[in-house]
């Protein structure tokens, strides 16, 4: 990851805690770690997010920033992979999630018909709990898995490019 790009689009960490709402942390948000750009900092902030971004629970982002103050990785990048899951790609991912849960229960994939009231929660949510659970938790892990990988492999191919054409740019002088 260039190091360069993730600095054009990542907001400056002074400005982030002047903003009046983040003033609520304090010296928290100073800590040099949480916007520091570094190969194990981004992969850290992007498995973090990555792995709550499949998590069922309300205010990722608030999470996943108290977690990312809490292990000190990169917040900005923890709180934009979080994005995984956003309302357009919910419902087809906490679908594939549902299936992988009932794929390892080994239970049927049973179709149901949705609706948002306490009767559909009471009857219906209590049969696929448990494989939507356990989905969420193993395509969690395995995305944060990836995640740090693959972070850590393009930072080190781009860190090998760029050396490489520092020492050729060096050596035809």
């Amino acid at each position: 990851m260039p190091r360069k790009f993730l600095k054009r689009i990542m907001p400056d960490h002074k400005t982030m805690c002047e903003h009046p709402h983040l003033q609520k942390f304090g010296q928290r948000l100073t800590e040099p770690k949480l916007w520091h750009l570094n190969r194990r900092s981004v992969a850290g902030g992007l498995a973090l997010g990555l792995f709550i971004g499949f998590m069922p629970i309300l205010g990722q982002m608030f999470v996943a920033a108290a977690l990312a103050i809490l292990l000190r990785v990169n917040l900005p990048v923890s709180v934009m992979a979080v994005w995984i899951s956003n309302p357009i790609t919910i419902a087809p991912l906490y679908f594939f999630v549902y299936k992988v849960g009932a794929w390892i229960l080994q239970i049927p994939v049973e179709k149901h018909d949705f609706s948002l009231t306490w009767e559909w929660l009471s009857s219906e949510f209590i049969t696929i709990w448990q494989p939507f659970l356990l989905g969420s938790l193993i395509c969690g892990l395995i995305a944060a898995l990836l995640g740090v990988l693959g972070t850590r492999l393009v930072w080190r191919l781009v860190v090998i490019r760029n050396w490489l054409k520092r020492k050729k740019k060096n050596t035809t002088k």
